[in-house]
C-alpha cells in the first residue's frame, strides 16, 4: 500500500521588530498624548474641587458677552439670600425632579429621544457644567465633554451648591447673568423679595434669555408663569425640594 504523501507546513510568516528608532518615537509620541489629555482633566477637577468653595469668577459666556457688549451685570449672591420660592421656580422650570437624580434625568432623556429630540432633557447640573466649563452651542464634543463632567461635579458639590452656582452664572436677558442682577434689571427689588409669581416670571425667561422679558411677558409666557409657580409650590409639598432647602 503507498503511504500518504506528507503535506509540508509553509513556514510561519513573523513580524519584523520595529527599528528601536520608530520604537522610542511611538512611545515619546503616546507619553506625550497622555500628557495633553491628563492635563485638562486635572485642571477641570481642580477647578471642581475650588468650586466647592470658591465662586467662580466668570464663565466663557460671561467673558464672551462682555466683550461683546462691553460690560454685563452680575453680581454673585448666596442662595440663602434669595427668596425660597423664587428658586424652586428655577427648579421647576428647569428640572422638576433634580432631587431625585444623579445629574441626568433617564426619564426625560428617553421622552426626548421618543419626541425626536424636540424637548430638552438637559438637567441643572448638567447646565451648570455648561456654563461653567464649556460653551453655548450644540456640538457632540461639548455634549460629551458635558457628559464626563456631570458626574465628577455631583460627586463633589452638593445639590444646594449646584443650584447656587448655577442661579449665579445663568443668563435672564441680554447681558444680565445671575437671579440678583435679574430681580433688580426687571423688578427693582432685591433677589430676596422676589414674589413667588416674579420668581416664576424670571424663571419662565431662562430658555430663551434674549427672547423674553420677565416683566413684559406675552401671553403665553403669563400662562406658562402660572404653571411654574403652581410647579414651585408642588415640588415644596412632595419633598422634590429637600435636596437643596435647609
Amino acid at each position: 500500500m503507498a503511504k500518504a504523501s506528507k503535506t509540508a507546513k509553509a513556514p510561519a510568516k513573523r513580524s519584523r521588530p520595529k527599528p528601536p528608532a520608530v520604537r522610542r518615537a511611538w512611545r515619546w509620541f503616546l507619553r506625550r498624548l497622555a500628557l495633553v489629555l491628563a492635563v485638562p482633566v486635572l485642571l477641570v477637577f481642580l477647578a471642581i474641587l475650588l468650586f466647592a468653595f470658591v465662586d467662580p469668577p466668570t464663565t466663557h459666556t460671561i467673558w464672551s458677552e462682555k466683550r461683546r457688549l462691553g460690560d454685563v451685570d452680575r453680581q454673585w449672591i448666596g442662595i440663602e439670600e434669595v427668596a425660597p420660592a423664587a428658586v424652586r421656580a428655577v427648579v421647576a422650570a428647569e428640572d422638576a425632579n433634580y432631587c431625585l437624580h444623579w445629574g441626568f434625568d433617564v426619564d426625560a432623556i428617553r421622552d426626548a429621544l421618543e419626541d425626536g429630540g424636540t424637548r430638552g432633557a438637559s438637567t441643572i447640573s448638567q447646565q451648570t457644567v455648561k456654563n461653567v466649563f464649556l460653551w453655548q452651542g450644540r456640538s457632540w464634543l461639548r455634549k460629551a465633554l458635558e457628559a464626563l463632567i456631570t458626574p465628577a461635579a455631583e460627586a463633589v458639590w452638593s445639590k444646594r451648591r449646584i443650584l447656587e452656582i448655577y442661579i449665579n452664572v445663568a443668563e435672564f436677558d441680554e447681558g444680565v447673568f445671575g437671579i440678583d442682577a435679574a430681580a433688580h434689571h426687571y423688578f427693582g427689588v432685591p433677589p430676596g423679595k422676589l414674589s413667588p409669581m416674579q420668581g416664576a416670571l424670571l424663571a419662565s425667561v431662562l430658555p430663551n434669555p434674549k427672547g423674553r422679558s420677565a416683566s413684559r411677558p406675552s401671553t403665553s409666557q403669563r400662562k406658562r408663569a402660572a404653571r411654574i409657580a403652581d410647579g414651585a409650590a408642588t415640588i415644596a409639598a412632595d419633598g422634590r425640594a429637600a435636596c437643596f432647602e435647609d
